[in-house]
């Protein structure tokens, strides 16, 4: 009896414009491994262009479909339903945040854009749990309130729930998440629920919003995934179904269902993966070098950076997807508007020639050179002979050269300016071209050693699905303060090595692929480790990473009695607008701040918006970012509260200035939101003071004119974490650090009030409205597409050189840091960009230049 060898797998990629399909041979000894491809238009109805190109490909190769392992798929299905706001495949989600007495001012939905929202939100509660950062409960769940709000939720026929907890990805023995799962699964059988622990990772604001775009999806996740096994079934392909994640790792179609949003950047991360395995197949094994991928479709260009793991760079911790900020892990990409159907323009009167950013996107048919009567890239490099086969060449005859050569070389530019933003040092590196448009790209780039364009790379991302792996991910804060920092990685590695193979990865071959350690500012015993572990799937059953829905629904039988129904906390009496307003540079131009007859500045969420941008930048990043205070401030202002500012002279003679403000670690305030402790600690100090009068502050502007030198200036002074708990202390810098660490690393702290006479000689007069014109000149900035010349920019708007200079210029090449005694301490290294590397200069203001590198080190509280 002969055993057939399962050694094919079959990989599609399901793009705007065509779905591919490749049947890979992943046999160790294989010289062919890539047996065919396949290239089929994408249709409406995707699982009919999945059919058509797989058939093509069995068709092609003639394989016997008893040696296929498994089939593996990249979809866009998922994140283009809430790119389009499709209503018909979203579902109002209820949400849960555990979060006890914390975090309230910056409630759920908060930092989506309102035609989202509008779409998406439904009923919200804050409700009991959530943790510290050291593990310990903030406060325990309560049972009655979450049937409560079951009962709630079936009052007002809401199936879909999101539920985050602060801290829940630390949440390995309290589980609360879970248990709020299992009480809403016992009170409504067939609820819908995605807990935010097994979505994304630390950051609860980022975390909770990937949780409610999962959760909006899951209803549609469970139609798409039973098309894709349609798909199959009509093939007769009884063979398991897997589709590709953000990471590049498979996932199954459970996991799919449950978790729709680990797919959404599966297309860009497929490119990179098909990429990586193409170069070691020319070059006869893994060539683990750092390269950039450019991978050109019909409409964008996006180009990434592949580690020499194989697996490409990840995005920043905080990214955004429809204007929702999320932090689940993505590939770092940078997309611009060059794609074969970008058209090529020519101004009579100038000659000049334009390069997109629109297209005819897979209307090819309008291109000249298929019959069209639209001028496009294709055109072009098909006209300079470059496309052999593509066309019908006839047909752009008519097309000058020098239209031609101006064109390719406008693209090529473009093309260089993207590359180098995403470049973290001046040195050549290679580069991996992929898609179907990579006929566009010229043989030489400035900064790249050498481009490479392997067999098969027009069907790249077809390969990385067929090749992804399995991962496991484990992102965690642990207690370092008894173990060395080396030995608790190792640990935590260890751990995401075992997780991944859980869940079907070779043992042999799963690696470590990303780790990171994060140490905790004002904690010396706490670090958080981000680590993922990779390798190739054996064929094993993959085990899925949460408990069926079978299994919760039997876990716990409801409570007999009834409960009354608890009110969302997002009850309005007016509703939200359905539609946001468009933002562009003429409106930024344009807008004017309001200012009473009396000279108070009334602020609008514009001026909010503007000034937590200047705040961040005159902070220099101390105190971490203040977008969720702003998110806070700005849901006041739309629920219709007034907030004014005044100028220091419009403050009667003897009148009190009240100044204070948060203290902790900016990691905790990613978990722990803004609440009320800055305003319950002015409240217990103004009832403690009644009047009195003591001494100024220690280390802030006011200290400058404290003789004593010994920080009595800053006495009494009060803190508070937002719960009640209130502490207060003569020994001001040490002892209100340690207090801020029993709060839990987060904390409000109000000083002293001020006179008037004081304030007159001690603090910076007009830092808000400085803070307000920065904020505008970025944001102006970014409408503009000059972000590259925004130091400069800067410059100019606080008054030009004679005000401030722009130091050094250039890329970041190397990051440190490290904590020593509560404070962070860090290293800064950045290297000047080459002549030829800057974008061109507007001759009437041309910036400067720069050479060499800068360090710069804090030191005792000193940049140098």
């Amino acid at each position: 009896m002969t055993v057939t060898h399962k050694s094919l797998r079959i990989g599609v990629d399901v793009g705007g414009t065509n779905t591919d399909a490749v049947i890979l041979d992943l046999t160790p000894s294989t010289t062919t491994p890539i047996l065919a491809s396949f290239k089929s238009p994408t249709t409406p109805d995707v699982t009919l262009g999945i059919q058509r190109a797989i058939s093509g490909c069995l068709e092609q190769s003639s394989t016997d479909k008893s040696r296929i392992q498994a089939i593996a798929i990249g979809t866009t299905s998922f994140v283009n339903s809430l790119v389009e706001r499709d209503v018909r495949k979203l579902e109002k989600v209820g949400v849960i945040r555990l979060c006890g007495a914390h975090s309230r001012l910056c409630p759920p939905f908060v930092s989506f854009p309102y035609e989202l929202r509008a779409v998406l939100e439904g009923p919200v509660w804050m409700a009991e749990g959530g943790l510290q950062v050291d593990g310990k409960e903030i406060s325990q769940v309560d049972v009655t309130e979450i049937r409560r709000i079951a009962a709630e939720l079936k009052r007002q026929n809401i199936r879909t729930v999101a539920v985050s907890g602060v801290y829940s990805p630390i949440d390995h023995d309290l589980k609360q998440e879970e248990q709020v799962r299992d009480i809403l699964k016992a009170e409504i059988a067939d609820i819908k629920i995605t807990i935010s622990k097994e979505v994304a990772n630390i950051g609860l604001l980022e975390r909770e919003n990937a949780t409610i775009l999962n959760a909006s999806l899951l209803t549609f996740a469970k139609v798409a995934v039973s098309g894709f096994r349609a798909s199959l079934k009509a093939l007769d392909l009884d063979v398991p179904l897997f589709l590709t994640s953000n990471d590049g790792t498979l996932m199954t179609c459970d996991q799919a269902e449950h978790f729709p949003i680990k797919t959404f950047s599966s297309g860009p991360t497929n490119s990179m993966r098909g990429a990586n395995f193409l170069a070691g197949l020319a070059s006869g094994g893994a060539r683990k070098e750092t390269a950039l991928v450019i991978d050109v479709g019909g409409t964008t260009t996006e180009v990434g950076v592949l580690l020499p793991t194989g697996f490409p760079r990840q995005a920043g911790a905080r990214h955004e997807l429809c204007g929702v900020p999320l932090n689940f892990s993505m590939p770092h990409v940078h997309s611009f508007g060059l794609g074969g159907g970008s058209r090529v323009r020519v101004d009579k009167s100038t000659g000049k020639v334009t390069v997109g950013p629109d297209s005819v996107g897979y209307r090819m048919d309008q291109c000249l050179a298929f019959g069209g009567d639209t001028l496009t890239t294709t055109d072009i490099v098909v006209a300079a002979g470059r496309a052999p086969g593509v066309g019908n060449a006839d047909l752009v005859k008519s097309v000058s050269k020098d239209v031609v050569e101006t064109a390719q070389a406008r693209w090529k530019t473009m093309t260089e300016l993207a590359l180098e933003s995403m470049k973290t040092s001046t040195q050549d590196v290679p580069a991996y071209l992929v898609g179907g448009g990579a006929i566009l790209a010229p043989d030489t780039l400035k900064g790249i050693s050498k481009v490479h364009r392997f067999p098969f790379f027009d069907a790249a991302n077809a390969v990385g699905a067929a090749c992804a792996q399995v991962s496991g991910i484990v992102d965690t804060f642990e207690d370092t303060s008894s173990s060395p920092l080396a030995e608790v990685r190792k640990k935590v590695e260890r751990r995401a090595i075992d997780k991944a193979v859980a869940a079907g990865a070779d043992p042999k071959e799963t690696v470590i692929v990303e780790t990171e350690v994060i140490p905790i500012a004002y904690t010396s015993g706490w670090a958080r480790f981000y680590v993922k572990a990779a390798g190739p799937w054996t064929g094993a059953a993959v085990t899925v990473g949460h408990q069926s829905e079978e299994a919760l629904a039997t876990k716990k039988e409801a409570e007999t009695d009834t409960v009354e129904p608890l009110p969302p906390s997002n009850i309005r009496s007016t509703a939200l607008p359905i539609s946001d307003v468009p933002v562009t540079a003429a409106t930024i131009i344009e807008y004017k701040p309001q200012i009473t007859a009396k000279r108070e500045w009334v602020l609008s969420e514009t001026d909010a918006e503007w000034i937590a941008i200047g705040c961040y930048i005159l902070g220099c990043g101390g105190g971490g970012s203040p977008y969720a205070k702003y998110l806070g401030l700005r849901e006041m202002l739309r629920a219709g509260a007034t907030v004014k500012i005044v100028d220091l002279a419009q403050i009667e003679k003897g009148g009190l200035v009240i100044w204070g403000g948060g203290m902790g670690s900016p990691e905790v305030s990613q978990e722990r939101l803004v609440n009320e402790e800055y305003n319950e600690a002015v409240v217990e100090l103004m009832n403690f003071l009644r009047g009195r009068a003591y001494p100024t502050g220690w280390q802030t502007t006011p200290n400058v004119h404290d003789k004593g030198r010994r920080g009595e200036s800053m006495l009494p002074a009060a803190m508070s974490s937002g719960d009640g708990n209130v502490s207060s202390d003569r020994d001001v810098d040490a002892v209100q650090r340690a207090a801020c660490i029993e709060m839990g690393t987060h904390a409000g702290v109000a000083h002293r009030p001020l006179t008037k006479d004081e304030c007159e000689q001690a603090l910076i007069k007009n830092t808000v409205s400085q803070a307000w014109r920065l904020g505008r000149a970025v944001a102006l900035a970014n409408k503009q597409s000059n972000v590259s010349n925004i130091g400069k920019i800067l410059v100019d708007t606080l008054g030009g050189n004679k005000t401030a200079r722009v130091l050094f210029s250039g890329k970041v090449i190397d990051v440190s840091r490290k904590i020593f005694k509560g404070h962070s301490y860090g290293e800064i290294v950045i290297q000047a960009l080459k002549a030829e590397e800057e974008e061109d200069d507007d001759p009437s203001n041309p910036r400067e230049k720069f050479e060499g590198t800068m360090t710069s080190k804090l030191i005792h509280n000193e940049w140098r």
